[in-house]
């Protein structure tokens, strides 16, 4: 074989971006921006986005570019001045340090409770790398997946790269994770999450998923992989030297008479209409597994409804299956990325009368707030007053899922802690209940079960 037919992953990052033949077609001011900002927010990317992505005809309003590139607006004014001064003029590398944790700590780095309320406790413990907030999923972090293809500028994970230690979820092996698998036979899902584990190697991989196999495990069903390889990187399923052999793990899933979910993050059109990102999906689906496609709705780069159905369309005929839509999260640069609920629900529903009924799969606008997944169904008018009307989808206590509440209609609101209860009500339903806001995680994953070594 040709070189080119295993074309060898190269990542860039802050120190060796300026490598890029690209770099120089960027002005002064988006590299200053890149270099000031990317202090704060992770910064990486590969040649198959720069190279096959972005239209850099079309910069800086170019979506992946975007997505990945760093932007002088991701700042507020203040702080974006005090921090290029610190980097680029005094050089005061302790100060700057100082500035970036403050910024960081504003940002919300751990929304919806993921610390507080996810992290299961065993012998008054906490099980490092895993995450249980709905009693019928556990989330697993290997640290060995602690990276990405490329980062997205948007990421709700972002302290996972940063070197924010105390903030980090990860995992170095599986045995906590099957040990507390044995005592809660009430989850079926386990997904691998990061980070990307698709960064890892096949072996590596197989590690982790192998030991969910065993009999003692056959309440887990699904086994899910959440990675936006699918897109940053499609050569992982397509001609990375051992990628046969992640194809032939996913069949491994399969034939154990499990479901193997590959979660796939996509964010734009335009990352589905590469050719390999097309084979990507075929070989994966081709396995038996199935592909989700999943993302957030973000200003600035996929707003426009026609992408998001090209996307959904394209990926029906591949034999994807559309997911979610879901409402870009309340931390890191928010502010930049958010758009009013009320338009996101107006670009969801553009976007699903565009489909057929192959791809009405999607969910969405969707937002992972700290009690659940709550879901803008519609607006609408009721007893003379405008409202939201809203549901979970999926929730801390399951008897609040598909229950339909309401909301004032708030044309500002980006976020689901701005609503206010609809027809005079002081509190939401759920605000009202005992449990509305369980002191840890859920009472199934707060047993107390011995460890073996």
């Amino acid at each position: 074989m040709t070189a080119d037919a295993h074309p060898k992953f190269k990542p860039y990052t802050r120190q060796t971006i300026r490598q890029a033949p690209q770099w120089a077609l960027l002005t002064p001011e988006q590299q200053e921006a890149v270099q000031v900002i990317s202090h704060v927010l992770p910064f990486r990317t590969n040649q198959y986005v720069l190279e096959q992505l972005i239209d850099w005809n079309n910069i800086p309003d170019d979506p992946i570019y975007r997505l990945v590139f760093p932007h002088r607006d991701m700042l507020p004014a203040h702080e974006y001045w005090q921090l290029r001064d610190l980097v680029l003029v005094k050089q005061d590398e302790a100060g700057a340090q100082q500035l970036v944790r403050q910024i960081r700590q504003r940002m919300n780095p751990h929304p919806a409770g993921q610390i507080t309320h996810n992290v299961p406790r065993v012998n008054d413990a906490p099980l490092r790398g895993l995450q249980h907030k709905y009693k019928e999923t556990v989330l697993f972090f290997p640290s060995a997946g602690q990276t990405c293809h490329a980062y997205c500028t948007f990421c709700f994970r972002w302290p996972q790269f940063v070197g924010m230690d105390d903030m980090k979820f990860d995992a170095r092996e599986t045995t906590q994770l099957v040990e507390y698998l044995k005592t809660h036979k009430d989850v079926t899902d386990v997904l691998i999450t990061g980070g990307d584990p698709m960064i890892m190697n096949t072996r590596s991989m197989e590690e982790i998923i192998a030991p969910l196999l065993a009999p003692e495990l056959a309440h887990i069903q699904n086994i899910r992989i959440g990675t936006k390889s699918v897109s940053y990187w499609p050569q992982r399923y397509v001609s990375d030297r051992d990628a046969d052999d992640l194809l032939r793990l996913f069949e491994r899933v399969v034939a154990s008479g499990r479901n193997m979910a590959i979660m796939g993050h996509y964010n734009h059109a335009v990352e589905l209409r590469q050719e390999v990102a097309q084979q990507a999906v075929k070989r994966i689906v081709g396995t038996g597994a199935t592909l989700r496609m999943q993302g957030p709705l973000i200003r600035h780069i996929n707003e426009d409804p026609a992408s998001w159905a090209e996307l959904w369309r394209t990926g029906v005929r591949l034999g994807a299956i559309p997911y979610y839509m879901f409402v870009e999260r309340d931390t890191g640069p928010r502010e930049y990325f958010q758009l009013p609920l009320a338009r996101a629900h107006e670009v969801f529903q553009q976007a699903y009368q565009m489909v057929s009924g192959l791809a009405r799969t999607v969910r969405g606008p969707s937002m992972s707030a700290f009690p659940g997944k709550v879901v803008i169904d519609g607006v609408a008018q009721i007893g003379g007053e405008k409202v939201f009307a809203l549901q979970f989808l999926q929730a801390r206590n399951a008897d609040w899922v598909r229950k339909p509440f309401y909301a004032k209609y708030d044309p500002t609101a980006t976020w689901f802690d701005q609503l206010r209860p609809a027809f005079g009500r002081e509190k939401f339903f759920f605000e009202e209940s005992e449990q509305a806001a369980p002191a840890t995680v859920p009472v199934l994953s707060r047993r107390v079960i011995p460890l073996v070594a």
